[in-house]
């Protein structure tokens, strides 16, 4: 049988349907950190009455989507560029930037390594430390922050931890990184999902910084993986100019982008969004505050890692527990400083929350 710690990710419900017998359709995946509620609302609505779009080439500025995202994150539309999703975002900033040398806060995304390692690069893991909650120790930071360093690497919140910065701390780090001419990645995929947004997000900083790039997705929050819409903000308009040129154009096709001009705009489903994740988040980790075999960390993401105490247990005993219900989990075993011990799981809707804590909390009494 294959082991799920070799490839399995959230999105890789062929290879677990083959693995185990399972239609896919059937699978509930809380290792894929989507939106439980699905696409938006006014998307599901109204994307049929777009489907012209497809007969003509987009607008290769893409000015209207531009501008429904910056009044979506209150920043002028000119300091935003659009992408295949964010990854494709990551790789064209790594390749333009170059990297000799990057500092990456972990254990996060393996994508960021890889991409400075295609380069050339040399990556390093700055350890987020499990006696602080994976909470960042910004004094460590500045220790390793050597004049080697030439981009830091930052994900907030940062998946699989689900601990966050505040934006105060952040302009620390900022100051601190342009007296070493080091350029700055944040990795903004799930600050949606936070209790505390206005105070997290860097997209203000951006204004009176121009050692930093956000990058943002629709994939999580919006629960739109499949139509690849990333976005990054930057306030250094010369380093935007340089990627949109490396880019190739027309990456995000018609209906994309009219789709993403009708969720940016869907408040109805932002808020409801944010409820459900708000009150779920509270509510899951109350249950495991009663449950002496497992240790969890504060999340502010949409999902939470979870230390299994119980001896003997491993995370990939837990995983076969749960995809045997139909219920898939993180093993993250695969994450750097992580081991067999710790599992993530993203939170969805309180019925489906409810059938995978009956199924680990059973594994773990």
């Amino acid at each position: 049988m294959i082991k799920p710690k070799e490839h399995f990710h959230g999105s890789d419900l062929e290879q677990i349907e083959a693995a185990y017998g399972i239609n896919k359709e059937a699978i509930i995946s809380f290792s894929a950190n989507v939106n439980p509620l699905g696409i938006s609302y006014k998307l599901r609505q109204s994307l049929t009455e777009h489907i012209d779009a497809i007969t003509s080439y987009p607008d290769r500025e893409y000015t209207q989507l531009r501008k429904c995202i910056g009044e979506y994150v209150h920043t002028d539309y000119h300091n935003i560029l659009v992408g295949n999703g964010s990854t494709e975002l990551i790789s064209l900033v790594i390749q333009l930037l170059h990297p000799n040398k990057a500092l990456i806060v972990g254990p996060t995304y393996s994508e960021y390594e890889h991409e400075v390692t295609l380069g050339g690069g040399r990556s390093h893991y700055f350890r987020l430390r499990e006696s602080d909650d994976f909470n960042l120790d910004l004094s460590l930071l500045q220790e390793a922050l050597n004049h080697d360093v030439d981009l830091l690497v930052l994900c907030n919140p940062n998946n699989p931890t689900s601990s966050q910065i505040q934006r105060d701390t952040m302009r620390i780090i900022l100051d601190f990184c342009k007296e070493k001419s080091i350029f700055v990645m944040v990795d903004e995929t799930y600050v949606e999902f936070s209790e505390e947004y206005d105070r997290i997000t860097s997209i203000p900083l951006t204004e009176y910084y121009n050692n930093i790039i956000i990058l943002r997705g629709i994939s999580k929050f919006f629960a739109a993986p499949g139509l690849r819409l990333g976005y990054a903000i930057c306030g250094n308009r010369q380093l935007l100019k340089q990627i949109d040129d490396k880019k190739n154009p027309w990456t995000i096709n018609s209906l994309a982008a009219v789709a993403g001009e009708i969720m940016f705009q869907d408040e109805d489903y932002i808020q409801d969004t944010k409820e459900l994740i708000g009150r779920e988040r509270k509510r899951i980790c109350s249950i495991l505050d009663s449950c002496p075999s497992v240790r969890y960390y504060p999340p502010h993401g949409n999902f939470i890692l979870v230390r299994i105490l119980k001896e003997g247990l491993t995370s990939n005993d837990l995983f076969e527990a749960a995809i045997k219900k139909g219920l898939m989990i993180r093993d993250c075993s695969t994450f750097p400083f992580l081991d067999n011990k710790y599992i993530r799981f993203c939170f969805m809707k309180p019925e489906d929350n409810d059938a995978l804590l009956k199924v680990l909390l059973s594994c773990l009494s």
